[in-house]
């Protein structure tokens, strides 16, 4: 399976609807990771343009890849090897052409209601089934810029509960997302 996932910290809003960049934070990175090993990702890519942002993701990697986090936790290990930190989503892009020869179908999430046509996850799990490479692109902050939204292949359908209040975590979100494309290839 060709499947990636990502996860954008700009260009995304901020509460007051600003473009901004958004802080990596290590629990992001931790759940994420063990979120992707979970379903086969084949690569998480932490995706934020400030050099001192990738220093920091780098850092908590290198504790985990290779230095004592190694030997002390072999399962978070294998995980967090699933990371790989970019500057852009155009270079994230390149490297998964690379890797696949091909460029990678984008998937954006959004839980707004007014973005755009979205699929179902119907759709895109028939995307995902596909002999195609595939990203799928989570938010951070308040949601991905619109603009950006725009340029990607797909909006996936937002995630509603059974209330009004639709703001769960990008960690939630990510693993119910991953969770409805692929429940029907879990092992029994």
């Amino acid at each position: 399976m060709s499947f990636y996932i990502g996860l954008l910290h700009y260009p995304v809003y901020n509460r007051r609807g600003e473009i901004i960049v958004s802080a990596i934070t290590n629990l992001d990175l931790h759940d994420l990771a063990r979120l992707a090993k979970t379903y086969e990702v084949r690569r998480f890519f932490v995706i934020n343009p400030l050099t001192d942002q990738q220093d920091l993701a780098k850092n908590i990697c290198k504790h985990w890849v290779s230095g004592y986090g190694a030997d002390y936790n072999k399962d978070r290990q294998e995980a967090m090897s699933l990371i790989s930190v970019a500057s852009t989503i155009e270079a994230t892009l390149a490297e998964i052409q690379e890797i696949e020869g091909e460029i990678p179908i984008l998937i954006v999430t959004d839980a707004g209601k007014d973005k755009g046509q979205r699929i179902t996850y119907t759709l895109a799990r028939e995307i995902v089934a596909s002999n195609r490479a595939v990203m799928i692109l989570f938010g951070t902050a308040w949601g991905i810029a619109k603009e950006f939204i725009s340029k990607a292949d797909y909006l996936l359908e937002p995630i509603f509960g059974v209330s009004y209040y639709n703001h769960l975590s990008v960690r939630t979100a990510a693993a119910i997302t991953l969770d409805r494309l692929f429940s029907q290839f879990a092992r029994q």
